[in-house]
């Protein structure tokens, strides 16, 4: 007799991977692949299609009722996500951009999460769940804002910077929320909020003790053995462990899993197989993260959005000028131009990714009622769905603040440097802009740089490097640093379409300054020859001509006749 094997959820996995697989890419052009699964879990969820199952049996087969199964095995996707943020840390990073990570984005937590928990309270809510809402919805969605940036090329902007550093404190926020989440629920469950205080932080403090101490001890040895085994499977096996493992520790603890994935995430992060790991573990993050939206969108019962339709979207619009409103008003307080603040503070007016978790949460420990609960999960992903037309209007607005005036901090800096003269300007200090002042100084050679990033302008400033923050892009920038007056123009801005566009009007403005322009490619450098470039070098060349200068010494060719055959081959490239 033929014995049919069941598969548990099978059905399930299939329906998640069809949505991974095909459905989301498809989406994709369109709206966050977060967003995405959000509609889909809402979709096939038991509030979606799971309506009709009951009177229809092809629905039925389209629909995930078991909600618990999926979402024991979703928080996995959370796990992932905080060892992913442990592994983007590092101490050097956080002190490169301490200022707007500790001082901006701390307070934004702190003045939005009081706001917000005082509405929330006058709203006839308990003094803890207030608490939780304010602390969850002050947070907004790395997710999207950051593919948002990377997308339109805007990560490196002053308003990227911004926000990824506001963001930055917000993901490690996330660790003591949930933390806090633990301590509410166990003093409204009748226990002593003092007591249960004492408790957890003691509890918290010798688990996480342990973990750091045996993690540096242990950790690098441990990885070291595997990666020498040369075998992906294991290291990809041992990785799992040592972030599964961790967060299993510390849930056994008392404390959140999310806590324990963190650490073990931080302490791979000071090994060198921090990028290797991150490599291997980001396709598996995404699918549980995938997973983990998926369910949040199966539990939210969007009929409550048909019931109360004027409320939610009342609560969506003020939820987003509220925190619009403290971000412009914090970002200006920190000194940053009017257009940077205005950009930055719509693009993170929205509600984030772990709203879903510290809402889910205190639903399911009883801390915030059903109904509330449901009305803000409807509030937190709508105001995430309006984010990639928020963030165009907001683009829109803060070119066209920019573009009335120059920012307060260019007019400080109008006059960079009276009567200078026989210097060299560099239009962007990134990693190209680096180098060539480093090569200028051991030649004693007198440059000017201007970035647009004020965090590393303010910290070459301070190590006694000539950089001042403006939009290098702009002739009145450059003409403020005394352009005309220098030995030589050169452009690092890795931007193809703001390159040429500036090599063509810095040429008619100034045509006597030799020009020297990075480019990308062969194609590039050939556009920014005719827009009236000096010299284009591009990227793709000169490492090309590196990496081969290297293969020939190490094939035992000798310094000499390495020079020249790239010498000829340079040439060959310029006559091309």
């Amino acid at each position: 007799m033929e014995q049919h094997v069941h598969i548990p959820y099978l059905r399930e996995v299939t329906i998640f991977l069809i949505t991974a697989g095909v459905i989301v890419p498809l989406l994709q052009r369109r709206i966050s692949p977060v967003l995405g699964y959000l509609l889909i879990g809402g979709l096939v969820g038991p509030f979606g299609l799971g309506l009709l199952a009951d009177e229809n049996p092809v629905v039925a087969a389209l629909v995930i009722s078991d909600l618990d199964g999926v979402q024991a095995l979703a928080e996995l996707g959370v796990v992932f996500l905080l060892f992913t943020i442990g592994l983007d840390l590092s101490f050097d990073r956080l002190w490169a951009m301490r200022r707007s990570v500790f001082g901006l984005g701390s307070t934004q937590i702190l003045v939005t999460a009081a706001t917000i928990g005082i509405l929330a309270w006058a709203w006839d809510n308990s003094v803890e769940a207030s608490i939780l809402l304010g602390a969850c919805l002050a947070l907004s969605s790395t997710a999207i804002v950051t593919q948002l940036l990377v997308e339109r090329r805007r990560l490196s902007t002053p308003v990227g910077q911004t926000a990824f550093s506001v963001l930055l404190m917000q993901d490690l926020a996330v660790v003591p929320i949930l933390f806090a989440v633990g301590i509410v629920s166990t003093a409204a469950g009748g226990g002593s909020l003092a007591g249960s205080l004492a408790l957890a932080i003691a509890k918290a403090a010798g688990t996480v003790a342990a973990i750091y101490f045996l993690g540096r001890l242990l950790l690098r040895r441990l990885l070291h053995v595997v990666a020498r085994t040369e075998s992906r499977e294991a290291f990809m096996a041992i990785i799992l462990l040592i972030a599964i493992g961790t967060a299993a520790v510390t849930g056994l603890a008392g404390l959140s899993m999310a806590l324990g994935a963190f650490l073990a995430g931080l302490l791979i992060a000071e090994t060198e197989y921090r990028h290797q790991v991150e490599v291997d573990i980001n396709p598996f993050k995404g699918l549980m993260l995938g997973l983990f939206f998926m369910s949040v969108g199966m539990g939210i019962d969007w009929r409550t959005l048909g019931a109360e339709p004027v409320l939610i979207a009342a609560s969506v619009v003020g939820l987003i000028a509220l925190k619009t409103a403290i971000n412009i008003a914090l970002c200006l307080v920190w000194g940053l131009p009017r257009h940077v603040a205005v950009e930055t503070g719509l693009l993170l007016a929205q509600a984030g990714e772990f709203a879903f978790v510290v809402v889910g949460l205190a639903m399911s420990l009883d801390l915030l009622p059903q109904p509330v609960g449901q009305f803000m999960l409807i509030v937190a992903g709508l105001s995430m769905l309006v984010t990639p037309a928020l963030a165009g209007g907001a683009r829109r607005l803060g070119a066209a603040l920019q573009r009335r005036s120059a920012t307060a901090e260019e007019e400080a800096e109008a006059i960079f440097v009276p009567h200078l003269q026989g210097h060299v300007v560099l239009a962007g200090f990134g990693r190209v802009g680096r180098m060539i002042a480093s090569v200028l100084d051991r030649e004693q050679i007198p440059y000017l740089a201007i970035d647009c990033n004020p965090e590393a302008a303010a910290e070459a400033r301070r190590l006694g490097q000539p950089v001042r923050f403006g939009d290098a892009s702009r002739i009145e920038v450059l003409s403020a640093a005394r352009v005309e007056h220098a030995m030589a123009l050169v452009i690092t801005i890795g931007d193809e379409m703001v390159t040429q566009n500036l090599t063509q009007r810095i040429r008619q403005a100034v045509p006597h300054v030799p020009l020297y322009v990075r480019a990308r490619d062969h194609d590039h450098a050939k556009r920014l020859l005719k827009a009236g470039a000096t010299a284009t070098v591009p990227e793709t060349v000169e490492g090309s001509l590196e990496l081969a200068g290297r293969v020939l010494a190490g094939c035992g060719i000798d310094e000499d006749t390495v020079r020249h055959r790239l010498q000829l081959e340079r040439g060959a490239w310029e006559t091309g």
